[in-house]
C-alpha cells in the first residue's frame, strides 16, 4: 500500500456479526488503528443474547455466513443459535481480531468536533476516531409489555432475550407466554415437549410458512468440506429460494405474492385439524405486513393437550397469574415475555452529538431518517449499520451488512486518497431518498394496516419496499453529488 495514503482511526461500536465484518474489511484495507467496543463480556450480539430453547436462524444456514467465509460444517439446514455463535467466535479467531475488541466497555457518548469523533465509554476511557461504525444492531433492547400489575407477579418472569436457565419446566409447572412472533414459534414447542402446561396469550396470530428443517448428512458435510464449489452451490440454492421467491413475493411481485399467500393458508389449513382452533390462528392481515414466520413445529405444538391458546385480552397481571378482560384468571408459575425488541432504538441510549452540536434525539424528534440506510445528516463520518430502510424483511442480515460495508469502504478509500476529510449526506439527498422510500411503500404489504415492529411512531414502515436486487443496485457505489464532502484543516492525516 502506498505511503501516500492516509490511514484512518476507526472505532466500531458492537462486536456482533456486523462489527466483526467491518473489522475484517478494515484490516483488508491495511487499516491498523481499529478499536471494537463491546458492551457485553463476549462477542456475538444477537446469538450471544438469545439462548432460549429452540433458538435458531430462520435463514438457511449456508446462506447465513459471510460470503468470503462459508461454513461447510453446519449441522442443520437452519442453524441453531449456539452453532451460529460458534461461527462468529471462529471468525474472530481466524482473522485475529481479539486484540481489537474491548469487552465490557459500553459506549456512553460520541461527539463530533473539529473533524473527529470523541467516544466515551462506561470504563471511563475516551477514544478519538476519524470514523465511527455503529454496529449495534436493531434487535438488542428488549421491549417489555406495559401491563398493569406485571411487577406484582410472585412467580418467575423473564424476557426471552434474558432467558432464565435456572427455571425447570415439567408437568407440574404452568407457564404463561405473552407474545407470539418468530421467537415464540421456536420456544413454545420446546416448552410443550416438557409436559408443562403452556398457555399462549395471543393478541394477533401470525402467518407461518413451512420450509422444512433437516440435518445435514455426514456425506454432505464431507463434500462441502472438500469442495468450495459445493459450498457455493448450497449457498446459491438457499439464496435462490429467499431472494427470487420469498423476497420478491414480499416486495410485491404479483404471482409470487399470490403463491406465498396460498402457501401460508394451505399450511394452516392442513396443519391444524380443528376448525375452531384454526380460526383462532388465522391472521386478519395481508401476508408480509408482519414478518412471515418460518416454522414447522408451532402448529403441531398448539394442538397438544398441554398447550392452551388464549385470545381474550389481558386486563392485568396478578400475583398468581393473568386476569383477562372477561374476568377469567389464568394461574401461572412462570411468565415468559416474548414481546420483541425496541427496533428503532438503533445507537441509543448512547448520547450521539453531531456537527453543530446536534443531538440525535433532536435530529430524530420528528422522523427517523437516513440516506441509503447508513448516512445521517449532521453526523459526518458516522455510519449507522443496518439503519432505517435496510431490507430486513425475511432476508439474510449478513448479506445486508456486506452490501452496506462495501458501500462504506468505497468512501473510506476516497478518504484515504485525500479526496475529503468528512462526509455526510446533503439534506436534499435525504429528502429525495425518503420520497423514494415513500413511493415504494404506497400500496405495499407493509403499509396494508397491521401493527408491527417495522413501523415508526407515525405508523410508517422503516423497511426497504423494493426487491433485494434493487437494493444491491442502489448501494453499488456512492453518488458523490448527494454528499457533503469537506476538508477540515485540523483533520488528522
Amino acid at each position: 500500500m502506498s505511503n501516500s495514503l492516509r490511514h484512518p482511526k476507526i472505532v466500531i461500536i458492537g462486536a456482533g456479526m456486523t462489527g466483526i465484518l467491518m473489522a475484517i474489511k478494515c484490516r483488508e484495507k491495511g487499516i491498523q488503528d481499529i478499536v471494537v467496543l463491546e458492551k457485553a463480556g463476549r462477542i456475538g450480539g444477537t446469538w450471544r443474547e438469545n439462548t432460549y430453547p429452540g433458538v435458531a436462524c430462520d435463514v438457511p444456514a449456508h446462506m447465513y455466513t459471510y460470503s468470503f467465509a462459508m461454513n461447510p460444517d453446519w449441522s442443520r439446514y437452519y442453524a441453531g443459535g449456539s452453532e451460529i455463535q460458534g461461527y462468529f467466535e471462529a471468525m474472530v479467531q481466524r482473522y485475529n481480531l481479539e486484540p481489537l475488541i474491548h469487552c465490557n466497555e459500553e459506549v456512553t457518548a460520541s461527539e463530533f468536533n473539529n473533524g473527529q469523533w470523541l467516544i466515551s465509554t462506561s470504563a471511563g476511557r475516551q477514544y478519538q476516531a476519524d470514523f465511527v461504525f455503529c454496529a449495534t444492531g436493531i434487535l438488542h433492547h428488549p421491549a417489555y409489555p406495559d401491563i398493569k400489575g406485571l411487577a406484582s407477579f410472585k412467580g418467575k418472569v423473564f424476557h426471552t432475550a434474558r432467558w432464565n436457565h435456572d427455571v425447570t419446566f415439567d408437568p407440574s409447572v404452568s407457564v404463561g407466554v405473552i407474545g407470539n412472533g418468530s421467537t415464540a414459534a421456536q420456544f413454545i414447542p420446546e416448552l410443550v415437549k416438557t409436559g408443562a402446561q403452556v398457555s399462549v396469550f395471543m393478541r394477533t396470530p401470525q402467518w407461518i410458512v413451512r420450509i422444512p428443517d433437516r440435518s445435514i448428512m455426514a456425506w454432505e458435510r464431507f463434500l462441502l468440506k472438500h469442495s468450495v464449489l459445493m459450498q457455493r452451490l448450497y449457498r446459491w440454492a438457499s439464496t435462490l429460494l429467499i431472494r427470487d421467491f420469498f423476497n420478491k413475493a414480499l416486495a410485491g411481485a404479483p404471482i409470487r405474492a399470490w403463491l406465498l399467500d396460498k402457501l401460508v393458508r394451505l399450511n394452516l389449513r392442513f396443519s391444524v385439524k380443528d376448525k375452531d382452533l384454526r380460526d383462532q390462528l388465522t391472521p386478519d392481515f395481508q401476508v408480509g405486513c408482519k414478518r412471515v414466520i418460518v416454522n414447522t413445529t408451532f402448529y403441531t405444538a398448539m394442538q397438544q393437550g398441554n398447550a392452551h391458546l388464549v385470545r381474550d385480552g389481558i386486563a392485568e397481571v396478578t400475583p398468581d397469574g393473568l386476569l383477562m378482560n372477561d374476568g377469567t384468571l389464568h394461574q401461572c408459575d412462570v411468565l415468559v415475555l416474548s414481546t420483541g425488541f425496541k427496533a428503532l432504538s438503533y445507537m441509543r441510549p448512547m448520547a450521539l452529538v453531531g456537527d453543530n452540536n446536534v443531538a440525535i434525539d433532536e435530529a430524530w424528534k420528528d422522523k427517523i431518517e437516513a440516506y441509503h440506510s447508513v448516512l445521517l445528516k449532521d453526523y459526518p463520518n458516522f455510519f449507522l449499520m443496518l439503519g432505517p430502510h435496510t431490507p430486513i424483511a425475511n432476508f439474510s442480515v449478513i448479506a445486508m451488512s456486506e452490501v452496506q460495508g462495501d458501500y462504506i469502504m468505497q468512501l473510506i478509500d476516497a478518504w484515504m486518497l485525500g479526496d475529503f476529510d468528512t462526509v455526510a449526506p446533503q439534506q436534499e439527498a435525504v429528502d429525495r431518498y425518503q420520497q423514494f422510500i415513500r413511493d415504494g411503500l404506497k400500496g405495499s404489504t407493509w403499509a396494508s394496516g397491521c401493527q408491527s415492529w417495522y413501523l415508526d411512531a407515525d405508523g410508517d414502515a422503516i423497511v426497504w419496499p423494493y426487491s433485494w436486487d434493487h437494493y444491491v443496485k442502489v448501494m453499488a457505489s456512492p453518488v458523490l453529488a448527494d454528499l457533503d464532502l469537506r476538508h477540515v484543516e485540523s483533520s488528522s492525516a
